[in-house]
């Protein structure tokens, strides 16, 4: 009786933690932009970032969408402290890695 209840818990938390994201954003982060490549005209770059978030659990693949908030919130801190406001995404993720362009857009 035991083992089903600790197995039916791991199984709980296992499918809770494919569903959160455990990124904060730093209150620099918070006033940075996601934005899309045409929406930069004009814009001051200010280099790339490279961001990286586990895409399994144990043995389960965890779904994109925490993934991927997971990645704009380490891009959008690190772009803060690298002086930018926007980040576009420049690659695709895969295996739970994106790299971004860090961009100054404000006036």
């Amino acid at each position: 009786m035991k083992l089903g209840i600790v197995r039916s818990g791991s199984v709980l938390l296992g499918a809770l933690a494919l569903a959160c994201t455990w990124v904060k954003l730093t209150e620099g982060g918070q006033a940075v932009r996601v934005a899309k490549q045409g929406e930069i005209a004009g814009c001051e770059s200010k280099g790339r970032t490279h961001a990286q978030t586990t895409d399994r659990v144990v043995i389960f693949a965890r779904r994109d969408p925490p993934i991927q908030l997971e990645l704009e919130s380490l891009a959008r801190n690190e772009a803060a402290l690298m002086g930018g406001d926007t980040i576009v995404p420049a690659t695709s993720i895969e295996r739970g890695r994106q790299t971004f362009d860090v961009y100054r857009c404000a006036r």
